[in-house]
């Protein structure tokens, strides 16, 4: 089996070192080069052809979003971003992930006990994607125009999303569909926890909702989109006088926290019937089981279909597991979820059955 070739690219020579240590480590993956700064990339990517390129997002002589735009233009090739973990550094991330990079990973903090844990098969993931997905979008492109309230009214339904890899790009698709007074809508993405909040401050910019990091005990509102914070927790959605989120430092799920799965499962406990769940592009298979008991409750489910799906790993299990009622291409889910969530449609949902 012929090995993923991968280019290493940071203005630190430590850094450089160590991640080409990392992944030497794998037996299917051969470190062919490595570069300094974009300057002596743009000549090893010709010289070399890589399959993938770590990339620093803060360097000298081009910062990583300028060369990472150049790639995706000129020689469109998978990249994975390596941020540090400064407000500066976390914005241009989630703007790489928005133009075309294929995963985020943040440098590691002083007393870390592991370095770049999941960096190797984030790479092979990467080498296996679909190139044509992964197009840069015009910086200076405004968001779709999210449909007017008065042609939508909440049938009191709650939104549940989840997405992993690629899901930057595929979130922004969805949300910035919905009108101002859309239903209450929570979000796991997997995401390092220093990236969440830019990330929950870049839909707020592009959506007509107010989105934002999700709070312990927040109560779930109309018109609001509460993102799972990243790494550290949980996100829960509890019911009492009303559905409010809980945010649990419980470990681990599927590899992952926040988990979709630990998500989905509340969700069907406190919302039972009265939620659509929904299931993006995405490595591995956290979500799957948790959309089955969703569907099995009663609960409309969605999951993004293979031609879209930068990877197509956690819509794929879902789907083979009969957890999805309606697979779509990303560009039809955001417009479905308003359709089934409008209280216009009622009639044409009473005569369908939803449960596997």
């Amino acid at each position: 089996m012929n090995k993923t070739k991968v280019l290493v690219v940071d203005d630190s020579r430590t850094m450089r070192h160590l991640i080409s240590q990392i992944l030497a480590q794998d037996p299917d993956i051969e470190v062919v080069g490595q570069a300094a700064d974009p300057l002596e990339a743009r000549e090893a990517i010709k010289a070399l052809e890589p399959h993938v390129v770590t990339l620093d997002v803060e360097m000298p002589n081009m910062n990583g979003i300028d060369f990472l735009s150049k790639i995706m233009k000129l020689r469109p090739t998978p990249v994975i971003m390596i941020s540090n973990l400064t407000a500066r550094g976390t914005e241009a991330t989630i703007k790489a992930l928005e133009i075309g990079a294929f995963d985020c990973i943040a440098k590691p903090a002083p007393g870390d006990r592991e370095l770049f844990p999941d960096l190797a098969a984030k790479v092979k993931a990467a080498a296996a994607a679909r190139l044509h997905l992964m197009k840069p979008l015009r910086q200076d492109a405004p968001a779709p125009a999210a449909p007017k309230q008065s042609v939508y009214e909440s049938d009191g339904r709650i939104i549940a999303i989840g997405a992993s890899t690629g899901g930057v790009e595929a979130l922004i698709s969805v949300l910035s569909k919905f009108p101002e007074n859309c239903p209450p809508t929570v979000v796991t993405q997997h995401m390092p926890a220093t990236f969440t909040k830019s990330f929950a401050d870049r839909l707020d910019r592009l959506c007509a909702p107010r989105v934002s990091e999700a709070s312990d005990g927040a109560p779930l509102k109309q018109g609001q989109i509460y993102l799972a914070p990243g790494t550290t927790t949980h996100l829960e959605i509890v019911a009492g006088r009303g559905l409010s989120c809980r945010l649990s430092n419980a470990g681990p799920v599927n590899g992952h926290r926040p988990s979709v799965d630990v998500m989905f499962n509340s969700v069907c406990i406190a919302a039972k019937s009265k939620a659509v769940g929904v299931i993006l592009t995405g490595m591995g298979r956290d979500g799957a089981d948790g959309l089955l008991a969703m569907r099995r409750a009663g609960a409309m489910t969605i999951g993004q279909d293979r031609a879209t799906s930068l990877v197509y790993g956690m819509p794929r299990v879902a789907f083979e597991v009969d957890a999805v009622e309606k697979q779509l291409p990303l560009e039809k889910i955001g417009n479905e979820i308003l359709r089934l969530t409008n209280r216009d449609e009622e009639g044409v949902k009473a005569c369908r059955s939803r449960q596997p």
